[in-house]
């Protein structure tokens, strides 16, 4: 390959960047331990702001976050992966009915529904906590095996069960594409710190259906919500954070990341993976790309954009996504976007004075605070920047352990 075509993925240059932009975010997100063991939200500037209710989604993936750093040889993660699981264990986990309430604070109960959004993360964390040989993590994740087998997974369906009251209620006929796409994510997880094949073969049956069934018949475009049928619900307007209206190209991208990771653990045997999230891809860019930088948030059924706010996560998966594809067939295309979208978030998205990245970007390309305030989350940003090292598509903690070995080795 001519040097100019040399992916801006494999430049030393730019993976010293990469390392260090994930130490950066492992520095500033460590701040929001809080003495009683919970996780305080954080400013822009790293200001701790006490008080608000710890929702499952964050408690799960600090858990995660720093499973990750603690693989790849990060100083200091044990600690907030000893509150997290401790957080999971004693104040998210409802004693009397089973399963994880979705915010607490601290032992008191803000809002006591059971989500499959909330409870796929928990399989997560515990599948990441499983990686690193934490000692709560054979019992979390057990337990919440046997909750999600018995309540969430609908085996007719192929997918999961969305939403219930604290006492297992039904709370509505809805069914959502976001928790079943993280419900993939947390399904190849937990096959890669087990070896149980049924996680491997969940996640497959989640992805043939929205990744193929879906993304065909839409123009290579995921519909997010649906009925209990499983009919698509064009007209659902809901919780514009995780349940936008339309079609949110970021969940594409992110969906075809996970698609190709699916597919490496099963053997690549799927010829038709490949091309799946390559389209998923090439048209999620395609449709959300603006004319001043950065990725739309949400599509109308058309691909029109609906919803031309700037999230960072969407371009984090972008990059995530970017990377995977680089890995298995480079093109220079994929080069071209990946680089693109590395110099906006690297312009736009990440704070080099207080560390972090700033959440949500204003017409003016600045940062705004509309769906978001301060910087609620470490999880998009630091995966971008992981999984651009490791050299796989898959097993990205051992790939991340190869990566602390070989830093140790040049001491």
């Amino acid at each position: 390959m001519a040097a100019e075509m040399a992916p801006l993925l494999h430049h030393p240059s730019h993976r010293a960047a990469l390392a260090a932009d994930a130490r950066a975010l492992l520095a500033f997100h460590r701040t929001s331990l809080s003495a009683d063991g919970g996780f305080v939200p954080l400013g822009v500037d790293g200001t701790r702001h006490h008080g608000a209710a710890q929702e499952l989604h964050a408690t799960t993936r600090m858990v995660h976050a720093y499973a990750l750093g603690q693989a790849w040889g990060a100083p200091d993660c044990a600690p907030l992966i000893d509150a997290g699981m401790r957080a999971l264990w004693n104040w998210h986990r409802d004693p009397d009915h089973g399963g994880y309430i979705w915010a607490v604070q601290g032992p008191r109960v803000s809002d006591s529904r059971k989500l499959a959004y909330g409870h796929v993360f928990v399989l997560l964390a515990a599948s990441s906590a499983t990686e690193v040989d934490h000692e709560d993590a054979p019992h979390l994740l057990a337990d919440i095996t046997t909750v999600i087998e018995r309540l969430f997974w609908d085996e007719d369906a192929g997918r999961l069960r969305e939403e219930f009251a604290r006492d297992w209620q039904p709370l509505s006929h809805y069914r959502g594409m976001n928790a079943n796409m993280h419900g993939v994510e947390a399904f190849l997880a937990a096959y890669e710190a087990t070896g149980q094949e049924q996680w491997l073969d969940r996640a497959g049956r989640i992805l043939g259906f929205f990744t193929g069934d879906m993304a065909q018949a839409h123009g290579h475009r995921i519909p997010e919500h649906y009925t209990e049928s499983w009919q698509v619900d064009p007209e659902f307007q809901g919780d514009p954070v995780f349940r936008p209206p339309g079609t949110t190209p970021g969940h594409s991208l992110e969906f075809a990341r996970l698609l190709l990771q699916h597919w490496d653990l099963t053997g690549r045997a799927d010829a038709t993976a490949l091309p799946r999230a390559r389209a998923l891809i090439e048209t999620a860019l395609a449709d959300a790309w603006q004319s001043g930088g950065g990725l739309a948030y949400t599509l109308a059924t058309d691909g029109a954009v609906d919803r031309d706010i700037r999230l960072w996560w969407p371009v984090a998966e972008g990059l995530g996504a970017l990377a995977m594809l680089q890995k298995i067939e480079p093109r220079p295309q994929d080069m071209a976007w990946y680089a693109r979208l590395h110099d906006f978030a690297r312009a736009h998205f990440t704070d080099a004075r207080h560390g972090g990245w700033f959440p949500e970007l204003g017409p003016d390309g600045l940062p705004a605070e509309t769906l978001f305030s301060g910087k609620p989350d470490i999880y998009h940003a630091l995966q971008a920047d992981l999984l651009a090292l490791v050299p796989g598509v898959s097993r990205v903690f051992d790939g991340l352990r190869g990566l602390n070995n070989a830093a140790q080795d040049t001491h």
